[in-house]
């Protein structure tokens, strides 16, 4: 089983267990909405540009609606559960190079919006992926950042992302929560951070990832 494939079980199985009302980290959408954007991901192409385009996020929202009138909320979490679908299951493997971040950051808005939550202890393997994904997308995931940021990945390595001058905070841990961290989670990512007191709050609030 791929990474992608065990992250859509195990994301599926607690999608059940929460409920359709369920917070998420996605502000403003419970687990209910979060189940409709993955299935939208996949099902419904014509409405992906609208989830990163300003102009056309209304025909995006009305899907993801029309999404959830039609199969409801056991509905949505079956189709996610039975990906991948659409192109991602056309093209052999596109699923675990495109989804395998996806479905992991979405599973874990769902979970670190409850009231307990641990980090999971994951494969090395994922964690390695993780790491050389973060790498190569430094320069997009921090293009936003307001100071510079010397990523420190435990048991090694370093990226360097944001602004080259001025101030530069380290932010250090394992490379799912620097995934995190870097795809706008940084208030639920478990890191250290060290720096000036002003330029960690600035970056900490600002808005990180694609």
């Amino acid at each position: 089983m791929t990474h992608a494939r065990a992250e859509r079980a195990e994301l599926s199985d607690l999608f059940l267990r929460l409920g359709p009302d369920a917070p998420t980290l996605c502000e403003g959408w419970t687990a209910f909405d979060l189940a409709s954007h993955l299935v939208l991901r996949e099902r419904r192409l014509d409405a992906l540009p609208g989830i990163a385009l300003p102009a056309l996020a209304g025909h995006t929202a009305k899907v993801q609606e029309s999404l959830k009138a039609r199969h409801g909320f056991a509905g949505l979490v079956e189709l996610v559960r039975s990906g991948p679908a659409g192109i991602y299951g056309l093209v052999p493997g596109m699923d675990a190079a495109v989804n395998t971040i996806e479905l992991f950051v979405h599973h874990e808005d769902l979970r670190r919006a409850q009231r307990t939550w641990e980090p999971r202890t994951l494969p090395a393997d994922l964690e390695e992926l993780f790491w050389r994904r973060v790498r190569a997308a430094r320069g997009l995931l921090l293009r936003r950042s307001p100071v510079g940021v010397a990523l420190h990945r435990i048991g090694g390595g370093v990226a360097l992302g944001g602004p080259s001058g001025g101030a530069r905070i380290e932010v250090t841990g394992p490379a799912s929560e620097l995934l995190l961290f870097c795809f706008g989670r940084q208030a639920h990512a478990r890191v250290d951070l060290s720096g000036e007191d002003a330029a960690v709050a600035r970056l900490m609030d600002a808005s990180l990832g694609v």
